[in-house]
C-alpha cells in the first residue's frame, strides 16, 4: 500500500521502518520540527537517509499541511506518536483516513502521559488502542484493541518498552490492512467510561512519604525511568527508580517515622513510608549519576536516621 506516516522519534522509525519491510511505499513523512539544541528527530533523520520526502510544519493546521498530504496521494495515514494537533481536513484526505496509535485503552487514560498513569494508579491491566483521530482529544473511534497484564513489579519502561512500543507496532501494520482492505469495525468510545490524564511530570512524580505504601510504590513504579519519582534531602532534589516494596503484618512492626531511612547497605537504602518501607536500589542526586542506592547514600550523605521529603 501507499502511505503517509505522521510521527516523530523512535516508535515513528519503528513504524516506517515496519511498513518498508513489507515493501509498503511511504510517500511522505510528517514530523514535527525540531526545538533549538534538541536532538536530531530519528524518525526524519531515517526517511531522509531513505530518500523519503520529510515535510516539518509548525502546525498541522497550515493551508501548506494539507496541501502537502494532497500531492503524496497515499491510500492511507499512520499516525505514530503524535503531538501535534491534526485538524480533520487534514487527516481525511487519504482515501481511507488515517488512522492512530494511543498507548491505553480507551476510552480510559486519555491524554498525553497515558502509559504513566495506569502503573501509578494500581492498574493490574492496559493496553493500546488503534483509532480514528478526531478534533477531541483520544476521542476518536476505535478500530483495534491489544490488552497487556500490568504485574505488581512493571515499570513504565517494562511496560512500554517491552509490551506496548513493539506490539503498538504490529497493531499499526495490522489496521492498515484492515482499514485498507475494507475489513474493520470502528466502535464510537463509550464516554461513560471515559478517564482523561494530563502530564505526569515533575509536579506529579513528587512522592508524599505519610502516603500508603502502595500508592508510593506504583508512583516510584510509574515514573521509572521518565519523569522520576523523587524526594528531597536538605534541600537537594533525589530521584527514586528501581525499588521494592517491603510491607508488614503489622503497623507497629515498620521500623523508623515517615520518610526515614532506616537502614543502608553497599546496594541500598530503606525509608518508611504508611505501612511499610520501600527499598531504593537505583537513585540519583539531580547533580549526579544514577547508581545503586547504597552507592548514592554513601556519595550523598544519607544514612540511618536521615529524613526524606522535608
Amino acid at each position: 500500500m501507499k502511505i503517509a506516516i505522521i510521527g516523530q522519534q523512535d516508535f515513528g522509525k519503528a513504524v516506517l521502518e515496519a511498513f518498508l519491510a513489507r515493501g509498503d511505499t511511504v510517500a511522505a513523512v510528517f514530523c514535527a520540527p525540531e526545538k533549538e539544541g534538541a536532538r536530531p528527530d530519528v524518525l526524519r533523520v531515517a526517511a531522509q537517509e531513505k530518500g523519503i520526502t520529510v515535510h516539518q510544519f509548525k502546525s498541522l493546521r497550515a493551508p501548506e499541511a494539507a496541501q502537502a498530504m494532497k500531492e503524496a496521494d497515499v491510500e492511507i495515514g499512520i499516525m505514530a506518536f503524535v503531538l501535534q494537533f491534526a485538524p480533520q481536513e487534514f487527516v481525511n484526505i487519504p482515501r481511507h483516513g488515517t488512522i492512530q496509535y494511543h498507548p491505553s485503552l480507551l476510552p480510559k487514560f486519555r491524554g498525553p502521559s497515558s502509559i504513566n498513569w495506569p502503573i501509578i494508579k494500581g492498574e493490574t491491566e492496559t493496553g493500546l488502542t488503534i483509532f480514528r483521530p478526531s478534533d477531541g482529544l483520544d476521542e476518536g473511534a476505535v478500530i483495534l484493541q491489544k490488552k497487556t497484564p500490568v504485574s505488581a513489579d512493571d515499570t513504565l519502561g517494562t511496560v512500554y518498552f517491552d509490551r506496548l512500543f513493539p506490539q503498538g507496532v504490529s497493531a499499526m501494520v495490522e489496521a492498515a490492512d484492515l482499514v485498507v482492505a475494507g475489513k474493520h469495525q470502528e466502535i464510537v468510545q463509550d464516554e461513560a467510561q471515559a478517564s482523561y490524564e494530563g502530564w505526569c511530570r515533575g509536579a506529579e512524580a513528587k512522592i508524599d512519604w505519610a502516603k500508603p505504601i502502595d500508592h508510593v510504590y506504583n508512583l516510584i513504579r510509574g515514573c521509572n525511568p521518565a519523569p522520576g519519582a523523587w524526594t528531597t534531602h536538605n534541600g537537594k532534589k533525589l530521584h527514586i527508580f528501581d525499588a521494592r516494596k517491603l510491607v508488614f503484618r503489622r503497623f507497629a512492626d515498620v521500623a523508623g517515622k515517615i520518610g526515614e531511612i532506616t537502614d543502608v547497605t553497599a546496594q541500598s537504602f530503606k525509608v518508611t513510608a504508611q505501612g511499610g518501607m520501600i527499598e531504593v536500589l537505583k537513585a540519583r542526586f539531580e547533580d549526579g549519576k544514577k547508581l545503586a542506592g547504597g552507592e548514592v547514600a554513601q556519595t550523598g550523605g544519607l544514612q540511618a536516621g536521615s529524613l526524606l521529603g522535608g
